[in-house]
């Protein structure tokens, strides 16, 4: 199948690909539920190598720059009690995490989490983390810029592979909320 956006080899419905995924991300595509079928979240391969966003865009798309969403972990601390939630904003955008996400998480502070931490509390690799498969009751704050997408790449919970997914499905993710200006520039 021909992907929607970039130049990738083929796409595959990510159903039909599970093993290329995480165990939660797996999960999560095989119990999807929603408005957008689970045959259009996509599954390309691309190259670690070529992870990095001004080489990604130029081996696999121009197109990509304006189309990619990053899934950023945050952490919310207010009385001793931390909060972490996942962040999805357009990759040339920066998440106002203490403006946007400290208020909405209601933390008194709030801060980008640890690579261990993120890598730990979602079961998925560090550059790869993606929105869907995420812990049960996490925040998903989701940038409206990238609901608005017809397809968004972003993580599949490796750092090989990506995921192509209708905006609007971000929308519809377990815990997600739409926020206007979760993305700053």
């Amino acid at each position: 199948m021909r992907a929607p956006i970039g130049d990738f080899d083929t796409a595959t419905p990510a159903p039909d690909c599970l093993d290329e995924l995480t165990a939660p991300v797996a999960d999560a595509v095989r119990d999807w539920q929603g408005g957008v079928p689970a045959d259009r979240l996509l599954y390309v391969d691309t190259d670690p190598r070529w992870a990095d966003t001004a080489v990604f865009v130029e081996h696999y798309g121009r197109d990509l720059l304006e189309r990619s969403a990053n899934c950023v972990v945050v952490a919310g601390k207010r009385g001793g009690v931390t909060t972490l939630a996942a962040c999805v904003v357009l990759s040339t955008t920066r998440v106002d995490v203490n403006g946007v996400v400290r208020r909405q998480l209601g933390a008194r502070k709030a801060s980008f989490a640890s690579m261990e931490t993120a890598t730990g509390e979602t079961g998925m690799e560090y550059g790869g983390i993606t929105p869907i498969g995420l812990p049960t009751g996490w925040p998903v704050l989701v940038d409206s810029a990238v609901v608005d997408l017809p397809y968004v790449l972003i993580g599949s919970g490796r750092r090989r592979g990506k995921l192509l997914v209708p905006g609007k499905a971000l929308a519809e993710l377990p815990g997600a909320l739409v926020l206007e200006g979760l993305g700053s520039v």
